[in-house]
């Protein structure tokens, strides 16, 4: 199975949710401090480490702030 992270711009997160209910592997969820707008940013649960990269959170985010970095875990090396 392919390894994921995200880089999220969360000073421009509104927290909207939009994210996390669509996230295919239910790593996201809403931050415990309010970022410089008064918003609630949206944060990688890296503790689950079941990011895969599949980018869907970049897909369904109004705001574009999320980076995806994607490795496969069976490249040969």
């Amino acid at each position: 199975m392919a390894q994921g992270t995200l880089l999220i711009q969360t000073d421009r997160c509104k927290g909207c949710g939009l994210c996390i209910r669509a996230c295919p592997q239910q790593v996201l969820v809403a931050g415990q401090h309010l970022n410089a707008l008064g918003y609630q940013p949206v944060q990688l649960d890296e503790a689950l480490r079941r990011c895969t990269g599949c980018g869907v959170c970049a897909w369904v985010c109004p705001d574009l702030v999320f980076t995806v970095y994607r490795e496969s875990a069976g490249r040969a090396g």
